[in-house]
Formats: structure tokens, sequence, C-alpha cells
């Protein structure tokens, strides 16, 4: 790729949004940024603790303003929030600054991926399956719209996914 437009990674927890988005910011000589890990930096705590404060309301503020600000910059790979889709305004943001890739998983693939994992507060419930889907009703179709390109994660490493991506864009 020539010119270095942003690339803009959307998908749901479990995904791979970050491990691939790290895959495809090395091979492209691109920065890598993660939405939550900056959310992170700049309130000086971590997402459980943004959302048990502020609530999924206060911290969705968050990620609109930090989500702005991350694709005004150029030459990135950015991996998003599962949920920053539910904002027209990060869809119009992401759509009109750059590449958008949806990284789709099933939600059996996404359970496997996240089970272990205490950093994500949507999941600590009873029922994680259950909020799986619930999000996936939610926000598939946001992620379909926003779109430019739709990769499988299920049944592929994250190297080969992020080859397959740079495939896609060298072909554009």
């Amino acid at each position: 790729m020539a010119e270095k437009r942003n690339i803009f990674l959307v998908g749901p927890m479990g995904a791979g949004k970050s491990t691939i988005g790290r895959h495809l910011s090395q091979q492209l000589h691109m920065e890598f940024l993660d939405s939550d890990v900056v959310i992170e930096e700049r309130t000086g705590a971590d997402v459980a603790w943004v959302f048990d404060v502020e609530g999924e309301k206060g911290f969705r503020k968050r990620e609109e303003s930090i989500i702005n600000d991350l694709t005004k910059l150029q030459g990135i790979v950015l991996a998003t929030g599962g949920g920053s889709v539910k904002s027209k305004e990060n869809r119009n943001r992401l759509s009109a600054r750059g590449i958008v890739v949806y990284l789709e998983t099933a939600i059996e693939k996404q359970l496997a991926r996240t089970n272990r994992d205490k950093k994500r507060p949507l999941l600590q419930t009873k029922d994680p399956r259950e909020v799986l889907e619930f999000l996936a009703i939610q926000c598939n179709t946001l992620y379909e719209e926003v779109a430019d390109y739709t990769v499988s994660t299920d049944n592929q490493s994250a190297k080969v996914v992020a080859n397959q991506i740079i495939k896609i864009l060298e072909e554009r």
C-alpha cells in the first residue's frame, strides 16, 4: 500500500481486533492503537472501573471523544471497542476517516476467547452467552453497515487474518 490510509477494526469482543491489529501494524509499519487502552491511559483507570463509576453511558461518552481524536490521526491501525459502533457519530467518523474492517466471529469463539478475561465488564455476569447474543443483536448490523470489508476470524490465526486483510487492501 503506497498510501497509508487508516485501518479501523470493528467487531465484537473476542473477535481478535487487538491481536490482529498488532499484526497488521507491524507488517504495514503503521502505528497501532486500541481505543480501550487509550481510554485507560487518559482516565488513569481500567475500563471496568470506568463502567463501575460512570456506567456504560459515561464510558460510551468517553469512547466517542477518544475515537474522534484517534480517527483524526494518519497512518494508524485502530482496534475499537466492541460497542463503539452503537454511536452514529463513531460510525460516521470511522467511515469518513479510514478503511473499516469488520472482524466477524461466532458466539462460540467469543466465549472461548473471553472466558478467562476479567477485564470485560459486560461479561461479568452469570450468563456471558446471553450477553454476547444480546450484543450481537444490537451490533452485528451496525458492524456490517460501517464496514468496507468483512473478514471471519473463526478458523484462522491472527497472523493469517492480518495477511488476508493486507491482501484485500492491496487489491483495492
